[in-house]
């Protein structure tokens, strides 16, 4: 960044360093090269959902099975898909088995079905809301009676869980032979909080798509958007997200640029709606229309293909994720704007903190329209500004393309069945100690 563009920052802005172009190590596949074919699993087993199925959990895993197919051959690949109650979805051919979230029976059989389909590994992912039982431990039943190398993407740990998520993760992880995080935060709380060595623990980022850098008006024409800028949220709309920040935001914003709009992209999240229907959708409406900024935010309400999603996201000028509290382990949506080369705007939760450093985006405070209504002005006034944190993002999340990610967990994989090889070692005082304790635990 020049001078000239350097002393022209004020406020949020004034926070962004120098870009540094971040030091990727060896890619992966030229050291899965230099190992044994033999070495390398054949037939993976993935856990998890599975679109058709609307969350972010089943986006993720039919993206990575995706990306290891692409990388490493589509037949050996199978998923056992996990169906929330009353729940029916018509999956593809590569779902073979379904478990029903709170029959614990469905768990063992699943473990059955793995066990004599000559699985080499099972990938696990791992939410705690997406499994039955107290902290999702109906997984357990499963996870205790595999035969094969288990390696698991933890998508969430807590800094502070209560006492059946401690005991479900610390279960999870000992019948795990690697750990998958996605955020230093994660592995830092893995370590500190659930007891885990960190010699079990590999970081991969979140996988995102591999976007070109375009400019936003390129993209404009789909939706109907041209003349506007746009500011964009998507994903499954919950009343956790705090999106009325940035509507509270908008009148100070429209005063300066009055060609914004804000797009909120994302059907309510099917638990949300069985419970409560759209009432946050209303609430959200209802406020815009109270600040007089109705025609200004336009809700694209449905579940987008990824195809849609990336045309969607290149036409915003500013994505915005104002999340209400820190607590929140992994963004798969803040990785895809940071992917897409956007300009962003974010409270410092963690994920956010992490992505977002060294001037890859912007930092506010949480629950504050006026940061939000200033970090966006100023963007949008200075364009050089703009450009530089986009070329940040954009050069930083090469790294989190899915053809990295794809090759990280082959290698995690690898580990995992390498690790299967070595002699059992003998347990020390302080381990049997704590196996006891959790044994104790999750037989009370």
């Amino acid at each position: 960044m020049s001078s000239q563009e350097s002393a022209s920052l004020r406020g949020p802005l004034a926070q962004l360093k120098v870009m540094r172009t971040p030091v990727l190590e060896e890619k992966p596949a030229a050291l899965l090269q230099s190992r044994s074919n033999a070495s390398l699993p054949s037939r993976v087993a993935v856990i998890g959902n599975h679109v058709p199925r609307q969350c972010g959990i089943a986006t993720f895993t039919t993206d990575l099975c995706d990306a290891i197919a692409a990388e490493f051959g589509a037949a050996g690949m199978l998923v056992v898909a996990v169906n929330d109650p009353q729940s029916r979805y018509s999956y593809p051919a590569r779902v073979r088995f379904e478990i029903t979230e709170d029959d614990l029976s469905s768990y063992q059989a699943a473990a059955d079905f793995l066990n004599s389909s000559n699985v080499d590994l099972v990938c696990l992912q791992h939410e705690y809301g997406i499994f039955g039982g107290k902290a999702g431990s109906h997984v357990l039943r499963l996870l205790q009676h595999l035969k094969m190398p288990v390696v698991t993407t933890l998508h969430t740990v807590l800094r502070e869980p209560d006492l059946d998520q401690l005991v479900a993760m610390q279960e999870i992880a000992k019948h795990s032979d690697r750990l998958i995080v996605m955020s230093e935060h994660s592995s830092r709380f893995l370590q500190d909080v659930f007891r885990v060595s960190g010699d079990k623990i590999d970081l991969i980022p979140h996988g995102i798509p591999d976007l070109p850098f375009t400019e936003p008006a390129l993209y404009k024409t789909s939706y109907s958007l041209e003349g506007k800028t746009v500011l964009l949220t998507f994903g499954l709309l919950s009343p956790n997200k705090g999106f009325e920040n940035v509507i509270h935001a908008l009148p100070r914003i429209l005063s300066r640029h009055s060609n914004v709009v804000y797009i909120i992209a994302g059907a309510t999240h099917p638990h949300v709606r069985r419970r409560e229907g759209d009432r946050y959708r209303l609430q959200l409406q209802a406020l815009a229309q109270e600040l007089g900024v109705e025609e200004k935010v336009i809700f694209r309400n449905r579940f987008f293909s990824p195809q849609e999603m990336a045309s969607l996201v290149s036409s915003a000028y500013i994505y915005v994720t104002p999340y209400p509290n820190e607590a929140q382990a992994v963004s798969g949506t803040l990785a895809y704007a940071l992917g897409a080369g956007k300009a962003i705007i974010s409270t410092p939760y963690w994920h956010a903190a992490e992505l977002l450093d060294d001037g890859r985006g912007v930092l506010i405070p949480f629950n504050d329209s006026n940061a939000i209504a200033s970090a966006a002005i100023e963007l949008l006034d200075n364009d050089a500004a703009r450009q530089a944190m986009r070329k940040r993002a954009y050069l930083y999340a090469r790294q989190m393309v899915w053809d990295r990610v794809a090759q990280s967990y082959m290698q995690a994989f690898v580990r995992a069945r390498a690790k299967r090889m070595q002699p059992a070692r003998v347990a020390l005082p302080r381990q049997a100690a704590e196996k006891n304790a959790a044994s104790r635990l999750l037989s009370a």
